[in-house]
């Protein structure tokens, strides 16, 4: 797997203060993205054990509430058997910190992976530039959903997150 940065202590990209890993590889392309640097699988960084130490060492903060994975898109297939390997550990490691994760895939066509077992908020959905606005909180347009990916899996229905 390869990214792009890892942003620390954002406030944009989830609920509280988080650390956000910024993946490459993104197949949807929506058009005026914000990312589109991190389209290409092959662009960025390889993600090493270095980096995944400097995601590790900002979790282990008190006030971090948990991480964002973003990009590019987490759900790339490339990124699928890393994303999930990575997920699985930080879940184990840090089970008091929350997992949110960005996708422009629907939940209908992600819900069924094993990554979702540790996610727990999924904005699904790819970005429509005719359906943007800035005031949304947490997605950039109006057919993205913030949804609750654990209730959603027992419930075997999409239950959005309290804050939408």
């Amino acid at each position: 797997m390869r990214y792009h940065n890892i942003t620390k202590d954002d406030m944009l990209n989830g609920e509280g203060l988080r650390v956000v890993l910024w993946v490459s590889g993104c197949s949807h392309h929506c058009k005026n993205c914000q990312n589109p640097v991190t389209w290409d699988p092959e662009g960025g960084l390889f993600f090493d054990e270095a980096a995944k130490e400097e995601l590790f060492a900002e979790l282990e903060k008190d006030y971090i509430s948990g991480i964002t994975f973003s990009g590019g898109d987490p759900l790339f297939p490339g990124n699928r058997q890393d994303i999930t390997a990575l997920l699985k550990e930080i879940r184990e490691k840090f089970p008091d910190k929350n997992i949110w994760m960005y996708t422009g895939f629907s939940w209908e066509e992600v819900s069924a992976l094993e990554a979702m077992q540790y996610v727990d908020v999924l904005v699904d959905g790819k970005f429509v530039e005719e359906l943007k606005d800035n005031q949304l909180h947490w997605k950039g347009s109006y057919n993205q959903r913030i949804i609750d990916v654990q209730k959603s899996l027992r419930e075997s229905s999409v239950y959005l997150f309290p804050a939408e």
